[in-house]
């Protein structure tokens, strides 16, 4: 790669060990990266002596979710294919390490040049197929020069983005590496058109396939259940975050009526507690305190519900009436297929511009956005007191799910070569 982007990586690596020296996350990144070699070596001895058929490679865990209805097609179809799967961000590795539709689980090195010969030739992939936004530019030259066939899907393009810049020519080499690019819309396909990439497909985005998934299959939680049989109406919180409960707690305390679910983006115990006391410690229990042991009659006087363990929030719009999904304060909003799949209207921040589905689901009346406490508290007094504004959102909101499924067959048909079976 260009010695301008060589340096670029270099300075991004250092800056990170040094931000690990105050960020435990950042430190467990730098540590898994330092076991990858051997963790590759060793399932490459016992499950993949030839090399892994396919490699994915999901920035974290959102774009996990993206590769994953991929990733159970090719287990069903080919259970006899040896899969790698990588992370580059500690929230993706830390909560699928143990996932069991693949071979080996791993963070991926930085894209230093030596790191990306020593990854590859410790994983001998047959196969790469990368998540959303990941361009490393490194991995992509070595794969291609290589012969290995590399495919992105899921991708979105836009057109401030460097590669459609004047002086992006370093980037758009980059795409050129793809074998085939895989994207969610036309305006994607088109800007590509315009710098020479024509191996495109407009297939959608996989992220609907998954979530229609998790809907035929979500499972019951008792205690929940059971929470939310005495509630009026109850307000799920997906991914929460303090500057998302800032607006929508002080909303909470005004309308007695109305219970809560709340699932915090990231927990601790300190966490935990500081939300706790700002909703009410009288009124607010932790999930793990009232499973398996609080009477049917107590759990029913509760008003917030802290989801305090991972794995449990796609199943757990089934029994809300409405969400208001996190991070539109900070980096962007997280998932909002989750919960529109199951036919309820979502609610968001202010920065879902880089986010497809938000347009969407806006347009159609499916979703709403708020910048401001008063913002809110217009958009949820409405749901909370007009029946029928509430139907018609959640109607529109699952309409525009079942109307983009399709993305994962149209994706593992043509790189595989063969009808899909359903993820299992």
């Amino acid at each position: 790669m260009n010695p301008l982007y060589n340096f670029g990586i270099h300075a991004y690596a250092f800056g990170a060990h040094i931000a690990s020296c105050r960020s435990p996350k950042v430190r467990k990144m730098l540590d898994g990266q330092r076991q990858t070699l051997a963790a590759l070596k060793h399932k490459r001895m016992s499950a993949a002596p030839e090399g892994f058929d396919v490699w994915f490679h999901a920035a974290s865990l959102g774009e996990f979710e993206q590769a994953r209805p991929i990733i159970e097609r090719l287990r069903g179809n080919h259970p006899d294919k040896k899969i790698l799967l990588t992370f580059f961000s500690p929230s993706g590795y830390e909560i699928r390490s143990n996932y069991d539709k693949v071979d080996c689980v791993a963070y991926l090195p930085f894209d230093k040049p030596k790191l990306v010969r020593r990854f590859l030739d410790a994983a001998a992939p047959k196969m790469a197929i990368f998540s959303k936004y990941e361009f490393w530019g490194n991995y992509l030259e070595q794969l291609h020069a290589a012969g290995i066939p590399t495919y992105v899907i899921s991708s979105i393009f836009r057109p401030r983005q460097r590669f459609f810049r004047p002086w992006g020519g370093m980037f758009r080499k980059m795409l050129k590496c793809y074998t085939h690019l895989y994207v969610q819309d036309n305006a994607s396909a088109e800007l590509l058109d315009k710098i020479g990439i024509d191996n495109v497909t407009v297939a959608g985005d996989t992220r609907f396939d998954r979530v229609s998934d998790i809907l035929a299959s979500s499972r019951q939680t008792p205690e929940i259940k059971e929470f939310v049989e005495s509630s009026r109406f109850t307000l799920i919180a997906g991914s929460s975050w303090q500057p998302d409960e800032e607006i929508y707690i002080p909303w909470l305390k005004g309308h007695p009526d109305v219970k809560a679910i709340i699932a915090p983006h990231e927990f601790d115990h300190a966490r935990l507690e500081s939300l706790r006391h700002r909703l009410g410690n009288a009124k607010t229990r932790l999930l793990s305190e009232i499973r398996g042991s609080m009477p049917k009659s107590e759990i029913n006087n509760i008003r917030y519900l802290i989801i305090d363990c991972f794995g449990l929030l796609s199943s757990l719009y089934r029994y809300g009436d409405v969400a208001v999904i996190g991070g539109g304060f900070g980096a962007g909003i997280h998932n909002l297929n989750e919960a529109a799949v199951y036919g309820m209207p979502v609610v968001f921040g202010p920065n879902h511009k880089k986010f497809k589905e938000a347009d969407e689901l806006l347009k159609r009346g499916g979703g709403f956005t708020y910048a401001n406490p008063a913002e809110f508290n217009a958009i949820m007094n409405t749901l909370l007191n007009d029946s029928n504004a509430l139907s018609t959102a959640g109607d529109k909101a699952g309409k525009y799910i079942k109307d983009s499924i399709g993305a994962s067959d149209i994706i593992f048909n043509d790189i595989f070569g063969q009808p899909a079976a359903a993820g299992k």
